[in-house]
């Protein structure tokens, strides 16, 4: 999950209702039918994915994991509903599916330490195109998603993107503890003011209309020097 900065969000998200659930300094998105939205059991919203394949969505491995303030259980694939073409997710727009099966990837145990990838095989193909996967490069990318406009913001109901620099390795690995070269990137700016949030969780980074990156976490929202980290997608091409 992204790392949330005060107790203060966690309080108002306590008393507020809402879910614990955009991007930060972004716009409303055009049509992105490839960008999928994840509901579980109950029809909540709850992570971001990509359309990878007709039948098939890749997110992060922690939006799998469903916890309270005092529990913690792995989701399971009958649970899961994946809905593609749905920017406004107060609409029935676009078209769902059951999730039959869940890929994790083996390594995953906390998002700073990486391996931070999932699949969901879908129970019927999406007739959306799909999002191509391609290795990472420097310069403007885009994230998508559907949660927190800031950190004591509430989360977007309508698909929202930011621009975003990926940071190369050396600066990355500067700025988070644990940066893995490879099998992570880093983007934002160091004055930050554009990231993903709370929310976004598993949602796609893309450069040039290729999926490069999925979102993991970060410490706080758009903070300066706290670019948000991402799975490096190609790096688990053959696993995925």
């Amino acid at each position: 999950m992204r790392i949330s900065a005060p107790i203060f969000a966690v309080l108002v998200l306590l008393f507020s209702g809402l879910p614990a659930d955009a991007v930060v300094g972004g716009r409303e998105a055009p049509p992105t039918p490839w960008v999928v939205a994840l509901f579980d059991r109950a029809g909540t919203f709850f992570c971001g994915g990509a359309l990878i394949a007709p039948d098939k969505v890749v997110t992060a491995a922690h939006c799998l994991v469903e916890r309270t303030p005092v529990t913690r259980r792995d989701r399971e694939a009958g649970e899961l509903t994946a809905v593609a073409g749905r920017a406004d997710l107060d609409t029935r727009a676009g078209r769902s599916s059951r999730v039959t099966a869940i890929w994790r990837h083996p390594a995953f145990t906390a998002v700073a330490s990486g391996d931070d990838l999932a699949t969901l095989t879908l129970a019927q193909p999406l007739p959306y195109e799909p999002v191509r996967v391609a290795g990472p490069r420097p310069g403007l990318a885009v994230v998508y998603g559907w949660g927190r406009t800031g950190e004591l913001q509430a989360p977007s109901r309508v698909l929202r993107e930011v621009d975003v620099p990926i940071r190369a390795d050396a600066e990355c690995a500067a700025l988070v503890p644990g940066y893995r070269p490879g099998a992570m990137l880093c983007a934002g700016y160091p004055e930050g003011g554009k990231d993903a949030c709370e929310g976004d969780s598993g949602g796609p980074l893309v450069v040039d209309g290729a999926l490069v990156g999925v979102v993991s976490y970060g410490h706080g929202c758009a903070r300066p020097d706290q670019p948000g980290v991402y799975t490096a997608v190609a790096n688990y091409r053959t696993q995925i």
